[in-house]
């Protein structure tokens, strides 16, 4: 019925002038301490940064298939079986050889899905390793199955940490998302530095701390390293790693107040600082180098034990440069080398030409929506036009609420949502046309017109709605932006239709019921 009690009457008019608030709180400064919220803008409308890296997975795979070299003997060892000449060849596969008697054996136990050789069976119902034999020569690749795991797992862990290192810069709003299984999307938006970020997201930061060799000449269980700022000549440094930077808690910038010089200070967990200060107690007069990325970035004289868990990195550090040092140690070490394939740099005055570009747009298509309505439905043009407006605070609003981030495409979505939610109101008022034309009460009109157009109206609008929750889960960043601001626009179209609109029109009607209405 076209009746309104007065409680709906102030319900949608709260609820209104809520919506109008939060959406005047993007263009005016409210008090944070009640309603902070805002839209934010996306990569396309305030510039900034778009990168997509791909994660080198070898380094994982060589690391996992090592691992499992470690288990096999073990294994093999406690069943008492023996094998012997087993290495890791150049197709990542590991091989071995074993005596003739063993040959069934070893063929059985990785075949049985219960034996802890096979880990991944009751999750993908395959193994994790495919099986080859010759003769007693086993040859064991890792399975498709197996390989996905491991890229799964090193995505999952490289986006974690890529997600702590954009966090630390600041970056306003950050998107990174998945991209198949050996990629990252990462976006910007406002970047002032995007070379700064690069060089943070393109280093692993595999930290160690080894011993610097007395010899300068190869050795066993020596490797030839750099230095990174290349102060001084290669120097051979020991294999043995004393300690990873799994086992450091903090690292901070700071200045040394003896030498006015930028270091960076950390600090370890108790393993760690139990196996610092034993290392720094029988090594004291050696030389420790600090090596990142595979190249020493320092390598001091230890002058006396550190037990203490702490310590400092000293270095030709520019401050920008330690930071950047402590906050790679902070975030944690990449799982494998990550390198971009794709780099879109947005300038803010592009952004800016996209964003007055959309509101030209949409100022363009409502005045001209606006201009129709008044002209076909004079009055209850107004009407529609009204509850057009607070169907664009109510969208707006929402955005606000959930701090949404509105891109270009977004834009197009409330623009396409202008012309829906007209098509709503076009809808209702044939439909009163065509029920004036049979029925001799204008009010019993007006309220069939509303109800009779009710199902069209819903049809249209909520197969539209299913296109945008498809958009949404199948579609890219862009598609996303235009599908969320397509779907909330249908919600609130339907609402400013049948309780805006009707409301307006139901109170225009009443009051005018003993003449005749025109539309």
């Amino acid at each position: 019925m076209l009746y309104f009690s007065k409680i709906r009457i102030i319900t949608i008019f709260v609820i209104s002038i809520i919506f109008v608030l939060f959406s005047l709180s993007n263009l005016t400064k409210f008090d944070d301490n009640y309603f902070s919220k805002k839209i934010n803008l996306g990569l396309d409308l305030q510039g900034g940064s778009y990168l997509l890296l791909e994660i080198d997975n070898s380094p994982v795979v060589t690391k996992e298939l090592q691992n499992k070299i470690t288990f096999l003997k073990t294994y093999f060892k406690d069943k008492e079986i023996n094998i012997f000449n087993i290495k890791i060849n150049e197709q990542n596969s590991i091989i071995f050889e074993t005596d003739k008697i063993n040959i069934d054996l070893i063929n059985s136990i990785f075949l049985n899905k219960e034996e802890p050789i096979n880990p991944y069976y009751d999750k993908y119902k395959s193994y994790q390793f495919d099986i080859e034999n010759q003769s007693n020569q086993f040859k064991i690749t890792l399975s498709k199955y197996g390989i996905i795991e491991l890229k799964n797992a090193s995505l999952d862990q490289a986006i974690e940490i890529v997600r702590r290192r954009v966090d630390e810069v600041g970056t306003n709003e950050p998107n990174i998302l998945k991209r198949g299984n050996d990629r990252i999307l990462v976006e910007l938006p406002g970047l002032d530095d995007p070379a700064r970020i690069k060089n943070l997201l393109g280093k692993t930061a595999n930290l160690s701390f080894r011993f610097v060799s007395k010899s300068n000449e190869a050795e066993l269980g020596t490797d030839l390293i750099e230095f990174e700022d290349q102060s001084e000549s290669a120097v051979y440094v020991s294999k043995r790693i004393i300690l990873s930077g799994e086992n450091l808690l903090d690292a901070q910038p700071k200045m040394d107040s003896q030498t006015n010089d930028t270091i960076v200070t950390f600090s370890l967990d108790r393993v760690g600082a139990k196996r610092f200060g034993k290392a720094t107690i029988s090594g004291v007069g050696k030389r420790l180098a600090i090596v990142l990325d595979g190249k020493i970035i320092s390598a001091p004289v230890i002058r006396e034990a550190i037990v203490s868990g702490s310590g400092q990195i000293t270095g030709n550090f520019t401050f920008q440069s330690a930071t950047d040092l402590a906050l790679l140690l902070r975030s944690g070490a990449l799982p494998a080398p990550m390198n971009i394939v794709e780099e879109r740099t947005v300038g803010p005055g592009l952004g800016k030409d996209s964003i007055k570009a959309g509101i030209l747009a949409l100022i363009i298509g409502f005045s001209l929506v606006i201009l129709f309505m008044v002209f076909k439905y004079k009055i209850f043009g107004f009407i529609a036009n009204t509850a057009l407006i607070f169907n664009l605070f109510f969208l707006i609003g929402i955005l606000t609420l959930f701090e949404a981030t509105l891109t270009l495409p977004g834009i197009a979505g409330i623009i396409l949502t202008v012309g829906m939610a007209v098509d709503a109101n076009v809808l209702i008022f044939e439909r009163i046309k065509e029920e004036k034309n049979n029925e001799k009460n204008q009010l019993v009109a007006f309220d069939s017109g509303y109800t009779k157009s009710k199902s069209a109206i819903l049809d249209a609008n909520v197969t539209t709605f299913i296109a945008a929750i498809i958009l949404f889960f199948l579609g890219s960043g862009p598609i996303k932006g235009f599908s969320i601001t397509l779907g909330v626009g249908i919600l609130t179209t339907l609402f400013s239709v049948y309780f805006i609109a009707r409301l307006l029109t139901s109170l225009y009607v009443v009051k005018n019921k003993d003449k005749e209405i025109k539309i």
